[in-house]
């Protein structure tokens, strides 16, 4: 079965193109998945497989206190696995084809008030090139809404101050082109000037942002810094890179921006992913409610 699997790992990263961290996620569900249809249930082929062991592994999920968005993906992985065993004629049945999704739960994204915003931007020591450098970051992904590992993918040529905008490349190698703001204009500018020829020396690559070494910087680099960042700037709340991106979108619309822009911005495939902002906008209108209106 492990032969299987990489052959669609292979599938997956040479004929569809996903990019790394999307196969490598695959790879996490469904090597979970196979060792405990071996483990638990005793089977040693795929064809053997059938609805109930496909059933038991998500209650097993579930058992474990799994969310629903994590058990669908699972779900999701196996289905294209089995599909894929079929196309290549490694199975000849799909035991995954009447099961049923289970409900994502419905949870709504954290995001940051302004002030806490604000607080996270003062945070970095712009006297030193990391400072320098973090203040640039942290600016780019609450002008931009990019994630994460778009953020440490953007390159120098990526970037077009005069003109006010990045590109970026997302999801399925998508391009989408953000603006930038004056703020992260004059932030990035500086960590182009001050900080990046300082930390780079003689190395030569064309990646935007690097670490303390001069080489690119790592998601899990970046993850650090913002647990840094945030303990400074004294933020209770839970922050991730994420966080900064719901935050973006959530005060674009709060101040009026067009759904389909903040879509296009944000990269969403379907505007209903982008909508989830909407009912954000909405609670914190009837808390702003709640607190202030005196008979309320």
């Amino acid at each position: 079965m492990t032969s299987d699997l990489k052959a669609f790992i292979h599938y997956l990263t040479v004929e569809k193109g996903l990019a790394g961290n999307s196969t490598a996620a695959y790879e996490r569900d469904l090597q979970s998945y196979l060792l405990y249809l071996e483990k638990v249930e005793g089977i040693k082929a795929l064809n053997d497989v059938k609805k109930s062991n496909i059933l038991h592994f998500l209650y097993h999920l579930n058992d474990l206190g799994r969310a629903g968005t994590t058990i669908s993906r699972a779900l999701s992985s196996i289905r294209s696995f089995h599909q894929f065993l079929i196309r290549e004629r490694l199975s000849d049945q799909d035991p995954s084809v009447h099961v049923e999704m289970p409900r994502p739960d419905k949870t709504l994204p954290k995001i940051l008030s302004t002030a806490e915003v604000e607080a996270l931007l003062e945070a970095p020591d712009s006297s030193t090139p990391l400072g320098i450098r973090n203040r640039a970051m942290l600016e780019i992904l609450y002008a931009t809404g990019v994630r994460v590992t778009e953020l440490c993918s953007l390159k120098l040529g990526d970037i077009h101050l005069h003109m006010g905008f990045i590109r970026c490349l997302g999801k399925g190698n998508k391009e989408r082109i953000i603006p930038l703001g004056q703020m992260a204009s004059e932030a990035l500018e500086k960590y182009l000037n001050d900080s990046r020829p300082v930390l780079t020396k003689k190395l030569s690559h064309d990646l935007l942002f690097v670490n303390h070494h001069g080489r690119p910087l790592s998601r899990q680099g970046f993850w650090k810094v913002l647990k840094q960042l945030s303990g400074a700037a004294r933020i209770e709340k839970e922050l991730t890179p994420h966080t900064l991106r719901h935050s973006f979108a959530t005060h674009l619309l709060e101040n009026g921006a067009d759904l389909r822009a903040v879509q296009e911005m944000l990269g969403h495939a379907d505007i209903s992913t982008t909508q989830i902002y909407t009912h954000v906008t909405k609670v914190r209108m009837k808390d702003v409610y709640s607190k202030y209106h005196p008979r309320a």
